[in-house]
């Protein structure tokens, strides 16, 4: 293992996780409630946020698989990861020209910026396995998402001092320093990925045949097919898949409703930035523990332990009233956030073949991608339905207790003897 190289895929972690927090978290979902969304009522603003989120990850789902077999094949996963990354970076920059009552180009904006920071971490994510042992993967992985936290927390606590002292910056109002923010995201995003992109490739696969780019379509549609078929060689894979769907699905919609829902309850935005600003930072210790009861206990059960506390930030989340819930919550939201998205990348990895790594982690992104749809679709759907965000986040119980339950049928051991297993 390289250890120069997975500093550099870190760093990525670090990086992208600027759009994670400030756009995908807490600046923007307040900024599409208050500017975007002005004219919209409050319920109508969350559920199209909903809606937006819906439509990002579908579209997501759609490139992902596809991207994945043609990186596996053509080994060019830094060009498809800097490709997207762009288009990332070039949404959040763009936003700062979306006004009042633009709720629509917000709308397609988040989305492309969706498909740039997703679509993107389908190439890294891939890279775990093309880069650590297996038996290191615990600890990196979760290391990987505490860089992350670490400076999406601290550009977020820049842009929070950007919109409640504009002055210090030279700036004359919030608003100022939210589309400076918007643009702020953008220069972290594309500088802080320049090591990976300097570092890592020499330890990833490489191409043994050129193509055309119609050759990789169609070679890349034909391991897709082989993907979907071979997958039925892998029924412990197929089980955690199935419960990732669920979990993923619950803890994305979390992450991506979190903020505009406390909006319309009431919450202040310097409280909701401030309390996201807190998850953060909770994140960095309880991140790297995570990993190491995953050491010690064993991957499964440090899920067990993180999606059972999600099952308890749902319930409070529901009987929320004030700032100060909102404060508790997002402590307890930061303690298990980063650790379940680490541990569950991990186990993934493990149980996928490592020669097709691209291409089952492209089909993982498909199919959480679509799965994940449902999340925001149904907070969406049963807000605007009830007149009430509170039965939106209510639902999502469903997604916790059934991943939980779908995660207890799943045997590791079983899953890793069949992912080193050759397939015809």
């Amino acid at each position: 293992m390289d250890r120069k190289a997975v500093r550099a895929w870190m760093m990525y972690d670090w990086a992208n996780s600027a759009f994670a927090t400030t756009m995908l978290a807490a600046v923007l979902p307040i900024f599409y409630y208050d500017v975007a969304g002005k004219n919209l009522n409050e319920d109508l603003a969350a559920s199209y946020w909903g809606y937006t989120q819906s439509i990002a990850l579908i579209l997501v789902a759609i490139l992902a698989p596809l991207l994945g077999a043609i990186a596996d094949l053509s080994g060019s996963k830094l060009r498809f990861l800097r490709a997207f990354a762009t288009l990332g970076i070039l949404a959040s920059a763009l936003f700062v020209f979306v006004g009042e009552g633009d709720y629509l180009l917000a709308s397609f904006l988040m989305i492309i910026g969706m498909i740039g920071f997703s679509g993107g971490n389908t190439f890294y994510d891939s890279m775990l396995t093309n880069l650590v042992p297996p038996d290191q993967r615990d600890m990196v992985s979760s290391k990987g998402y505490t860089m992350g936290y670490v400076g999406g927390g601290i550009l977020l606590a820049v842009n929070l001092l950007m919109i409640q002292k504009p002055g210090l910056f030279g700036l004359e109002n919030g608003l100022q320093g939210t589309y400076a923010a918007f643009l702020s995201v953008a220069v972290w995003w594309y500088i802080f990925s320049r090591p990976i992109f300097g570092t890592v490739g020499p330890f990833l696969p490489k191409p043994v045949v050129q193509h055309t780019v119609g050759e990789y379509v169609g070679a890349g549609a034909k391991r897709l097919l082989r993907t979907l078929r071979s997958i039925r060689h892998y029924p412990e894979l197929l089980k955690y898949l199935i419960a990732f769907w669920l979990f993923s699905d619950g803890i994305n919609t979390v992450i991506a409703m979190a903020t505009i829902y406390g909006k319309t309850i009431g919450i202040e935005t310097s409280h909701l930035i401030i309390a996201l600003l807190i998850t953060q930072f909770v994140g960095i210790p309880f991140t790297l523990l995570f990993g190491r009861i995953a050491v010690r206990m064993g991957s499964k059960n440090s899920l067990y332990i993180t999606l059972s506390a999600y099952v308890g930030i749902v319930m409070l989340g529901y009987f929320m009233q004030n700032a100060t819930h909102f404060y508790m919550l997002a402590v307890m939201v930061g303690m298990v956030q980063g650790g379940s998205q680490a541990v569950a990348r991990s186990i993934f990895s493990k149980l996928v073949p490592q020669l097709q790594s691209a291409e089952f982690f492209g089909f993982l992104s498909v199919s959480s991608k679509f799965s994940s749809s449902f999340g925001p679709f149904v907070f969406a759907v049963v807000g605007q339905i009830t007149g009430s965000a509170r039965y939106g986040i209510l639902a999502l119980l469903l997604f916790f207790i059934g991943g939980i339950l779908m995660l207890m049928t799943v045997n590791m051991a079983k899953g890793e003897s069949e992912a080193v297993e050759v397939i015809g």
